[in-house]
């Protein structure tokens, strides 16, 4: 059996249809937990073991893990008004993995993030704590792995609409500082792989680089191809970063995490590792942009 949290969110949604079409030939039971049900569709529903909760709560944990041979991990987006950084990753994963050991849980795959052994890393805000949390996993003994991910193509939707209207989207780093970007897609899919294949041991990380480093410029041009209008960046200062992140009612603790983490990939947190065959991962910028940027501007 596989439990699969989040599998409402951008990867474990993706994750589950993956498994879902893999899983019947090869004797697998899905397991998934979540908070509304009625967020999944009816025929999904019908396919899975559905724990309903949270799976920060120890009692919800304790019930899903029972039988379950291996596990996704994601923690969800942070409560805005978490009181620390710590209490968001590893408090909210305690449960969890005491349960790995009471449940005898064999393989663990948990969303993490690229940096460790950087010289950034250990103030790295968000990144920070995402690390620490692979740490307490880790020690549990079971076979875990961490997906090192760079950030996600897909944080662009929420910039959707300023891309339509004003032809711009914005970050904090320098226009034409190059990183790695990753599909959540193609995230999902590295999961996928080492959930069904669970003849590895030991602990890891798994880093999922995309095909290329891009910088801002770079991806403006592309943007621009690809949505046949111009689209321009513009950067953000931290300070305005901060104000904005304040404004939409986010506490202190997690923004000063968010500004941390976004100084730090400017400062090379995500370079730490080199693109090879085994880290590159295989949807292009270009690729998304037309399959998913563009049917969301357009909407």
């Amino acid at each position: 059996m596989i439990l699969i949290t989040t599998p409402t969110g951008q990867i474990g949604g993706r994750l589950l249809d993956i498994l879902l079409n893999e899983t019947p030939t090869r004797g697998e039971e899905l397991r998934v937990i979540v908070r509304d049900p009625g967020k999944l569709p009816d025929a999904v529903r019908a396919r899975v073991d559905v724990v309903t909760g949270s799976h920060g709560d120890a009692e919800v944990v304790d019930r899903a893990f029972a039988g379950a041979d291996a596990v996704f991990w994601l923690v969800p987006p942070a409560d805005p008004q978490a009181l620390s950084l710590d209490a968001a990753y590893s408090g909210f994963t305690r449960a969890a993995a005491k349960a790995f050991t009471t449940h005898g849980v064999g393989h663990v795959v948990g969303v993490s993030a690229l940096g460790r052994g950087t010289p950034v890393a250990g103030r790295a805000g968000l990144v920070t704590v995402s690390l620490a949390m692979d740490d307490l996993i880790a020690s549990t003994g079971v076979a875990y792995r961490a997906l090192a991910n760079p950030t996600f193509m897909d944080n662009l939707l929420r910039q959707a609409d300023s891309i339509r209207d004003d032809g711009v989207f914005t970050d904090t780093v320098a226009a034409d500082r190059k990183a790695p970007m990753a599909a959540t897609r193609d995230i999902a899919a590295a999961a996928a792989d080492l959930l069904l294949d669970r003849s590895w041991t030991g602990t890891g990380e798994v880093p999922v680089l995309g095909p290329e480093d891009l910088s801002a410029h770079d991806m403006a041009r592309i943007m621009s191809d690809v949505l046949g209008r111009p689209v321009r960046y513009e950067r953000q200062s931290l300070d305005d970063f901060r104000a904005a992140l304040t404004g939409r009612g986010v506490g202190e603790a997690l923004v000063e995490g968010y500004a941390d983490m976004m100084r730090s990939k400017d400062a090379g947190l995500d370079d730490g590792v080199q693109r090879i065959p085994q880290t590159a991962s295989p949807t292009t910028f270009r690729e998304w942009c037309e399959e998913v940027l563009k049917p969301a501007v357009q909407a």
